[in-house]
Formats: C-alpha cells, structure tokens, sequence
C-alpha cells in the first residue's frame, strides 16, 4: 500500500475508533440501472433439492485457484461455483451442516453463510446467520408462531480449504442478545443479517442487525475486529469507540451493559458494503418498506458514506414490495436480498466496485398469502456515482 493509502486507512481508523476528528460530510449517491435483469440462478432447473433457493444476499470471494464461490442460498449452505459470474454452477454437498439441535446453547439450529472474507483464497472466515427456531423444538417456546420463538445470533465459522467445509469452534458467538432463548421471549430477539465482511486495510468492519431490547435500541450496527478469524474479537460501535461485547450467554460472556449505537438511515438489514475505487466511497444497499418519513415508496436503496458511520439520505434504485412488506398485498412477486457485485473487482472478496457493478437480487413468487419457494436470482447493471 502506498504512504497514500496507508494514511487514508489510518484517518479511517482514527475517526471510526475515537471520533476525535470531524466526521467527513457523506456524498450524494447517483445509480441507476444500465440494462435490463438477466438470470443468474433458476432453482427450478440448477438445484440439487427445493432448499436451493437465493434466501440471503449474495457473497462471493475467489480461490486461491481462481475459482469464484457464491453462497447466498438456503440453510444446507450449498455453494455456486465457477469461472466467473454469470457462470457459476451449484455443488451438491453442504458447505456447513447445521442439525436442528433443541439445545439453544450449541447454536446448531438452522445456519445460513452470511458473510465470507479470506487473505489468500485458502483461509476463509465467515459469519453465520443462526436461527435457534423455538416453535419447532417442543418445550422452547409457548407460542405457535415462528416470529415469536425466534432467537439469532450471530456466530463465526472458519475454513481451511478454500470454502468447501467449514468448523464451528468452541467459542463462536460474535454478537448475540446478553440474555438466554426464553421460553415465554413472544417476539422476535437477538442479532441477525450480517453485512458482507470488509476492509479499510486496517481492521474489518460488518454491519448487523438487532430487534433490541430494555436497553438496547433496535437497528443497524457497525462491528470491527482485527481478528476475523476469532469469533469473539468482534466489538461493535459504542458512539465514541468499538468497545461493546456482545458475548455467549451461555458461557458467562455476556454483560447487560453493552450498547451498541444504530446507525441511519437504515431501517433494517443492510444487502451489502462496497468500496468504490477512485473515490473511496461506500455504498450500501438495502431494502425498505413504504413509510412516511425516509421511503416514499418500497424498495432497494442505496446510500453512500466515506467512513462507514456517517451515511448519506438513501436514494431510491428500484421500487416494489419487498419481502420486509405485506405478502397479502404484493401482487405477484417480491424482491429480497439486495447485494451489489463488481464482476471485475480488484480484491478477492468483491468488496470493491469500479463505475459499474451488478444488482444481484432475488424475486419472489407470492401465492395468496404466501411467500413460496418459486424464487430466481437475478442481475441487473447499475451505475454508481456520486453528486460532487
């Protein structure tokens, strides 16, 4: 890295750690679409089982042979792989194996690869989506309804052969609620979603979502770790530093004091991070449903930032109900899991973009009421720019 570069993380760094420094003025973003949707994944014909459909963003890195891995499916973690992008090809065999354990303390209920980065495309670590899903364990949860007995955390896996297995440790908790899955919870509880992994050259940073709590404020937060190979290493952002825990509860590591700041405009889980190159800027996209103050409309949004605490108005990419909206409603299809993709990307893990990246997304088939397992993939170009 260049004396350049080297003092641009380091100012990243001083002012995401301290806030000493005044907080850099996010830009405008400027995206819009440069060509129609193509066909990335159709579980219809491509699938190994009718679990094989896109259930979280896309995260893609390289291998060390060269070889890129998607996942972004269902919870048996079957990866897509292949030469490039639009080629990519899905491997039969669980990537991670997660066995619908009732023991809420052995986090081995359903597990979604969430976010993956690696150094050397051998070395992969990965953080992990974790439904302890209560109402279908008898006995966990007094409530019939899946939103009222479910209980997430946020744990971090690691493999050593390039993405085709990963280990759960003995201490996998990242972010988890600082209290225990209750019997009688009645909503929804804990910390879920987690961005993709990146990098400012300095440390790592993931941005996670939590239901909140007595406390805690439900949100967006910002983690960083020098270590994402050590799942307890994870501090998230405080409002002045990143020094709140959110440790195992089961294991004595948890403490009621943590807070962890929010961060606008997010209302919900962010798709994904990338850098652009050039300008240095973030961008962030996400889905929202229709409100009255920041989104006229349902859809994917995006927003931009230059540290990745202070972050622009977000400005609408593509309108439609999202699967965050009423499926009663949607007439048709849904959109879900935003994540943008630069198939030329520098870094082996695609948190970089030049002027143009792709819009992986997936669209959603509502019968009813029902949100159905008719899902695709799907591509889209985008122009990314900002208002200078």
């Amino acid at each position: 890295m260049s004396r350049a570069g080297r003092w641009v993380s380091l100012a990243f760094g001083l002012v995401a750690a301290s806030g000493s420094l005044a907080a850099p003025l996010p830009p405008v973003p400027d995206v819009r679409f440069a060509g129609p949707p193509t066909l990335m994944f159709d579980p219809a014909h491509d699938g190994c089982d009718g679990n094989d459909v896109p259930d979280a963003p896309a995260r893609v890195f390289r291998r060390a042979d060269g070889v890129l891995v998607m996942f972004g499916l269902h919870y048996t973690n079957h990866p897509l792989i292949g030469p490039k992008l639009d080629g990519l090809k899905i491997e039969c065999r669980s990537a991670l194996l997660a066995h619908g354990n009732p023991d809420p303390a052995a986090y081995d209920d359903r597990s979604w690869i969430a976010a993956t980065w690696t150094r050397d495309g051998r070395a992969v670590d990965a953080l992990v989506h974790h439904e302890f899903q209560a109402n279908e364990h008898p006995g966990r949860c007094r409530f019939p309804g899946y939103m009222q007995c479910w209980f997430n955390t946020v744990l971090g896996v690691h493999s050593a052969d390039g993405g085709r297995s990963f280990i759960k440790g003995d201490a996998p908790v990242v972010a988890s609620a600082p209290f225990r899955q209750e019997v009688g919870q009645g909503r929804h509880r804990g910390f879920f979603n987690p961005s993709n992994i990146v990098s400012d050259g300095l440390f790592f940073y993931a941005l996670a979502s939590t239901t909140g709590w007595d406390g805690q404020e439900g949100g967006v937060c910002l983690f960083r770790t020098d270590r994402p190979d050590v799942p307890g290493s994870w501090r998230a952002f405080d409002g002045t530093g990143f020094t709140a825990r959110f440790g195992d509860p089961y294991r004595g590591a948890a403490s009621r004091d943590a807070r962890c700041s929010t961060i606008a405009p997010f209302p919900a889980p962010v798709g994904s991070l990338v850098r652009q190159r050039g300008s240095g800027v973030w961008f962030a996209v996400f889905q929202a449903s229709a409100d009255a103050n920041r989104f006229p409309v349902g859809g994917f949004y995006v927003a931009t930032s230059r540290d990745l605490l202070h972050w622009s108005e977000p400005r609408l990419l593509l309108a439609g109900a999202t699967n965050y909206d009423d499926p009663c409603r949607a007439g048709g299809r849904l959109l879900a899991y935003p994540a943008l993709i630069d198939p030329d990307a520098r870094g082996r893990n695609f948190d970089d973009v030049g002027p143009r990246a792709t819009l992986l997304f997936a669209s959603l088939r509502v019968d009813g009421c029902t949100i159905t397992s008719d899902r695709t993939l799907l591509g889209r170009p985008v122009d990314l720019a900002i208002q200078r």
